[in-house]
């Protein structure tokens, strides 16, 4: 089930190939799909778009460290 629901989402589903300029607010830095309103986390570090869960990672790091 989970191939076919794949399938169907690569086919009709927005690719986010138009995103926007990177946006911070708030310690949360991410990128904006300009066509479906998605948003992807972005690193600094790397220069690019981030998975969610890295991004979660490193800020519930920050925040461990910071008390």
């Amino acid at each position: 089930m989970r191939l076919l629901l794949w399938i169907f989402q690569f086919a009709f589903g927005c690719h986010h190939n138009k995103l926007g300029s990177i946006v911070t607010i708030k310690r949360r830095t991410y990128q904006v799909c300009l066509q479906c309103g998605q948003e992807f986390p972005y690193s600094w570090e790397l220069m690019r778009s981030v998975g969610p869960n890295a991004a979660e990672r490193r800020f519930a790091a920050e925040a461990h460290w910071a008390h």
